[in-house]
């Protein structure tokens, strides 16, 4: 998911109503026009712009490992059908289900496209019934691919926590570059709404570690800068790291991904390392007719936005895009809860 160095107006005026809203799950925060861009299930979307061309990156689906979309304006998308932008995964991928989820593309300084995704780990001495998802990489000389596996090892991987999924990248201001990811603790949770509410409760925290230029030389530690309440339900997780002014906005969704309670929510801090305040949600099931929305992407200049929710037609969850300078309405403008 995108860094953001400064936020349009749009935003942030969204970001200030959700921010004065009761942190309860009904509360009337500002909505966006129910319209998906394609009827096609497309979970976990994250964008890139190169040049004057648009592309979305979806958790596998359609018979590919990682689903591709393209658009010449953001308004228009088409699924390139039959097109897989991670045709070979590396060997610490189980096989024949990988489960690949969640990728994130971002261009790195010396022009080549870093692709992070997660995928099932093959079972470790001990693990044989229990597969656990980790975090890989992947690069290409074009956006949209086909990225290649860089190593024959996972980047993140705590098995012992349960493994990671959803990373994101984000490069701050002094062009220090980071990845975040979930540790998901609710996989070796105790049972019930994404195997995590039944006690003793599983932690899935958020964790943010510091890499290199190329994106996936690992810089110290990794360190932990959110993590589930009650108010969260079973996890925290689709992390989204942006910076407006001189504070950071932690974007995420609570909940379990197949209940109503989904959600897109914010928390803010400082200091990028935190700690890190929760302030929403920002969209949740009921704004404008949206179910159960999550996993958001901001561009980079905080034009546009886009996320998942369930689809009223297709089956699975599709793309929902924003141009956030359409503050008026129209098929993917803002419009605020007050107007």
């Amino acid at each position: 998911m995108r860094s953001i160095f400064s936020l349009p107006t749009a935003l942030a005026a969204l970001i200030g109503l959700a921010s004065a809203l009761p942190m309860k799950r009904d509360a009337a925060a500002p909505g966006i026009s129910a319209n998906p861009v394609f009827q096609t299930n497309f979970p976990d979307p994250s964008i890139l712009q190169d040049g004057k061309s648009w592309f979305a990156f979806a958790t596998s689906g359609n018979g590919v490992h990682i689903q591709m979309a393209k658009s010449s304006d953001f308004s228009k998308w088409s699924v390139q059908d039959g097109y897989d932008a991670l045709p070979k995964l590396p060997p610490w991928v189980h096989t024949p289900d990988p489960q690949v989820w969640a990728p994130d593309v971002f261009k790195r300084d010396d022009g080549q496209y870093l692709m992070y995704y997660t995928a099932l780990h093959t079972p470790q001495k001990g693990q044989i019934n229990r597969t656990l998802h980790c975090v890989g990489h992947a690069l290409s000389s074009k956006p949209e691919g086909p990225y290649s596996p860089i190593s024959d090892e996972p980047l993140a991987c705590p098995l012992e926590q349960g493994g990671a999924i959803d990373p994101s990248g984000f490069k701050d201001e002094d062009g220090t570059r980071y990845l975040l990811w979930k540790v998901d603790g609710n996989s070796i949770g105790n049972g019930g709404s994404c195997g995590n509410t039944n006690t003793p409760i599983i932690p899935t925290p958020i964790m943010l570690q510091k890499v290199a230029a190329d994106g996936f030389t690992l810089m110290g530690s990794a360190t932990q800068i959110l993590d589930r309440s009650t108010a969260d339900g079973p996890l925290v997780e689709a992390p989204s790291l942006a910076k407006v002014g001189g504070t950071y906005y932690l974007f995420f969704s609570s909940n379990c991904w197949n209940s109503p309670d989904y959600d897109i929510n914010f928390a803010t801090a400082s200091s990028i390392t935190g700690p890190y305040t929760k302030t929403g949600p920002l969209l949740s099931t009921g704004d404008n007719t949206l179910a159960s929305p999550g996993g958001a992407d901001v561009t980079g200049d905080g034009t546009q936005l886009v996320f998942h929710a369930n689809s009223q037609v297709a089956d699975g969850r599709t793309m929902y895009a924003v141009d956030l300078g359409k503050v008026t309405g129209g098929n993917f403008g803002l419009k605020y809860a007050n107007e």
